[in-house]
């Protein structure tokens, strides 16, 4: 079989084998709606699309593909600005002893709460999306963002941190060395790590932000229905950290216990820390070494975040390694549609659920993996274009000039 990808069946659809008893602690839709409650309040909300795209769904042979389209999120092209965002909310309220409150946005980025906060200075490390949310927010609430990137981070993405008044600092290694000299310099000089990556002992916060991220998926749900959609069959999602993936997964195992969507996490194959966890067989965390080098940006961490891979062991049912060419043209596909589908703006890491789909239902893959997918034409397949055009010079690199091309053998057969 020809496979432009590596994949590990898991739980394989089998609810009996899975446990969704963290799910539903954690992603209660009473969860999701006080998310969706807050977000609401922030200046320039609305919901963003969930995008059919019919004519693909028919030429690759299944009954629908829905992307919610995060590429339009509060002018951010990002959906990482709505789990920091709640999780500063959160943080907040705990700071000002005032958990069990609603703080109206206004309150919170009233000189009142300012001064009552004091002097506080919140931090993290990222890849670009969710370091620019966070010195949004922090730009909103009037307070100092210390933001770490790798040294291989793009200009453009630092630049965009920049905007929002963020210092930056780079830190010589991959992501995850980002990750742990944010952590020491918060300790150091008493600041509040807001990270989307969980640790020993730091767990509370990211919880936050992940809860934060079913705004999104409340939505989307409440958009399905409108089509006349109870939920969807199959569910491709993208893992860096595992965050967005948990809560995606976490959501929608908590919303439907008894029969939930198919899971399908998807990573880059240069940083699948994920899928090598799974591929271990311990039931722990396992992290890749190297330089991370994947154009999905977005995704190339080599530690997974433990409260988030126990969510995706327990509850996801297929686990999938992809080469950078996937991703590559799942933009294209995105960007220039058959003729009747809407264009979508993807970037690397957004498009990448996309690709995969695509390169399930065209590529020669393995019966055992066909029989567990069941993509037909009675599916409804949902993903999440988590950014839009966040780094204008790959982007240009990739949709103009063709880089990272699918090879030759795994080219689309037209019918």
């Amino acid at each position: 079989m020809k496979n432009n990808f590596k994949y590990i069946i898991h739980n394989n659809g089998d609810v009996s084998k899975k446990n969704n008893a963290a799910c539903k602690e954690m992603f209660p839709i009473s969860r999701a709606r006080d998310a969706r409650k807050f977000h609401r309040q922030i200046p320039d909300y609305k919901i963003t699309p969930l995008v059919a795209l019919p004519n693909l769904a028919h030429l690759i042979g299944i009954g629908g593909i829905y992307v919610k389209n995060e590429s339009e999120r509060l002018r951010m092209s990002s959906f990482k600005v709505m789990g920091g965002s709640y999780a500063i909310y959160r943080l907040v309220k705990k700071l000002l002893g005032r958990e069990n409150d609603d703080l109206s946005y206004e309150y919170l980025v009233s000189k009142e709460c300012h001064d009552a906060l004091g002097d506080v200075v919140f931090c993290s490390a990222t890849d670009g999306n969710h370091g620019r949310g966070l010195a949004w927010a922090c730009s909103k609430l009037n307070h100092p963002c210390k933001i770490y990137v790798h040294s291989e981070t793009s200009q453009p993405r630092i630049d965009a941190i920049k905007h929002f008044g963020a210092e930056v600092t780079v830190v010589d290694g991959n992501y995850d060395d980002a990750v742990r000299r944010a952590a020491e310099d918060a300790e150091k000089y008493g600041w509040y790590v807001v990270s989307d990556t969980s640790w020993d002992g730091y767990e509370e916060i990211p919880t936050w932000i992940m809860q934060g991220y079913t705004s999104i998926l409340l939505e989307a749900q409440e958009q399905f229905t409108g089509m006349g959609i109870v939920k969807p069959t199959h569910v491709i999602v993208q893992a860096g950290v595992g965050a967005m993936a948990a809560s995606v997964v976490g959501f929608y195992s908590a919303l439907f216990p008894d029969d939930p969507p198919m899971f399908i996490v998807v990573e880059p194959d240069k940083a699948a820390c994920i899928y090598e966890s799974i591929a271990a067989g311990d039931g722990k965390c396992h992290s890749v070494k190297g330089d991370l080098d994947t154009i999905m940006a977005g995704l190339a961490c080599g530690e997974p975040s433990p409260i988030a891979f126990n969510i995706l062991r327990d509850n996801a049912d297929i686990f999938i390694q992809t080469p950078d060419n996937v991703a590559a043209r799942g933009m294209r596909i995105l960007g220039c549609p058959l003729n009747g589908d809407p264009m979508v703006v993807s970037g690397e890491s957004g498009a990448v659920p996309l690709g995969t789909l695509f390169a399930l239902m065209t590529d020669e893959i393995d019966p055992e993996l066909k029989e567990v997918l069941k993509l037909d034409r009675n599916s409804h397949v949902f993903m999440v274009n988590t950014e839009g055009n966040t780094d204008p010079i790959e982007f240009r690199r990739i949709l103009w000039d063709g880089k990272n091309p699918v090879p030759a053998e795994f080219r689309y057969q037209h019918k």
